[in-house]
């Protein structure tokens, strides 16, 4: 869940923010970009240099730039909260990132916010209701699109909430919007265990194709392997390999190929450790060469998963299919393709 957090001054975001936070939510903010800008440049950090520099970076990198930073720190595995959103780019960016994400608008009268504003005691805030609305007469939007546009953000809300009342009903009211939210999607099975094959490819030590494998019983992964030369022997990438150091050309040259593959490494780390793959399902990244197949056969591995598909493949499917090995195709976003048959 990604909530973003809204709002004209003294609504009570931070309130927000700080409920959110006491339940496990990370919290994030769009000033902390801009005011690594100002320290970067050695800026004293004030209101006005905070509003100047955020439409600087604005200006120079594009509308949603504090967003788009924001972005590559967020993880899949947190909830996270953010704060100090003034610009509808922002939104958009947010929204591209992820389909969890809301945006909550905090609100109240003018009057209550003034009042907060004044018991909140921070230098230079206003004190009067025509010195408020001086003050967000530069926020609220302006001609200059990488100014910010809290008009144009209001517009975009997915929750309006109102905050002229106890503290009370306001995390009330935040309490139901989590409760509205927690029904989301997880990475199916398939999904789940081919991007845990993507990241073992990432292992290999082959300069020609990374390949990751995994091999799954009862939906617990039992073993995996990538491509790569046998233990003890010099890897791929550091001269080990002829065939792949030389950029063989596709089909080329196989019996000087000294790695081996991803699929026949995470078999033979089953046997090595004492493990049993029979009745297991096989991920991979790349559909089984002949070599590997005759492999997964005689392991008893009663289904294969694969993403894209080897070159040569044709008879390496054919026989796992009169195997009566279930065969499928998975795609990048985790869909599976019909089963290629079993008997």
């Amino acid at each position: 869940m990604i909530l973003g957090v809204s709002g004209f001054n003294g609504a009570g975001k931070g309130e927000v923010v700080r409920f959110l936070e006491a339940r496990s939510f990370q919290k994030l903010s769009l000033s902390d970009v801009v005011r690594e800008a100002l320290r970067a440049q050695g800026t004293e950090e004030t209101r006005e240099s905070m509003i100047e520099a955020g439409r600087a970076l604005r200006a120079a990198r594009g509308e949603g730039t504090l967003a788009a930073q924001l972005v590559t720190r967020m993880t899949a595995d947190l909830n996270y909260v953010i704060d100090s959103v003034r610009h509808p780019a922002e939104v958009e960016v947010l929204r591209d990132h992820a389909d969890r994400f809301k945006l909550l608008w905090v609100d109240a009268a003018e009057s209550v916010r003034l009042e907060r504003i004044r018991a909140r005691g921070r230098s230079g805030d206003p004190e009067t209701l025509e010195a408020l609305r001086d003050l967000e007469g530069r926020e609220l939007g302006s001609a200059d699109p990488a100014a910010q546009q809290l008009l144009a953000v209001r517009e975009l809300a997915d929750v309006s909430l109102a905050n002229d009342g106890s503290l009370d009903d306001l995390r009330c009211r935040l309490q139901e919007v989590l409760q509205e939210n927690l029904f989301f999607e997880r990475p199916s099975w398939d999904e789940y265990f081919m991007s845990i094959a993507r990241v073992i490819a990432a292992r290999s030590n082959c300069v020609k194709r990374k390949v990751g494998a995994v091999i799954a019983v009862d939906r617990r992964i039992i073993s995996t392997g990538y491509n790569g030369t046998p233990r003890g022997v010099r890897n791929c990438n550091e001269g080990g390999c002829p065939r792949c150091n030389s950029f063989a050309e596709e089909g080329t040259r196989l019996d000087e190929c000294l790695c081996s593959h991803g699929e026949e490494n995470a078999i033979t780390q089953a046997a090595y450790h004492g493990v049993s793959v029979r009745g297991g399902s096989l991920y991979t990244t790349l559909s089984p060469c002949l070599m590997c197949t005759k492999m997964i056969i005689n392991a008893g591995i009663e289904e294969v998963a694969y993403n894209a598909a080897y070159p040569l493949a044709d008879v390496a499917l054919s026989l796992l299919r009169e195997a009566g090995v279930k065969l499928r195709q998975v795609s990048d976003d985790g869909s599976s393709g019909r089963p290629s048959g079993h008997a």
